[in-house]
């Protein structure tokens, strides 16, 4: 997967992650990215821990796993704090 695609994928990640969760700060469009990003790694070793595929392109899929692996990153940011 391509660089501009890992930052599709991120920034969109990021933002869904955070209309889910609804963190108590606002964070900036670099964080969101960054958090998206950093959660397509944390969802695709998730996912392929049960069997499933890794992120694998500009695709639904890929925006699903990495949103869930934002998810489970914020969800640990609030175990800790935030």
């Amino acid at each position: 997967m391509g660089l501009l695609s890992w930052i599709l994928v991120g920034g969109i990640a990021g933002w869904l992650s955070t209309k889910i969760l609804k963190p108590k700060k606002k964070k900036g469009c670099f964080t969101g990215i960054l958090l998206g990003v950093v959660g397509a790694i944390v969802g695709g070793f998730a996912v392929s821990f049960f069997g499933g595929t890794e992120v694998t392109g500009f695709n639904p899929y890929s925006i699903f796993v990495a949103t869930l692996g934002a998810v489970i990153l914020i969800w640990i940011a609030r175990q800790f704090g935030e």
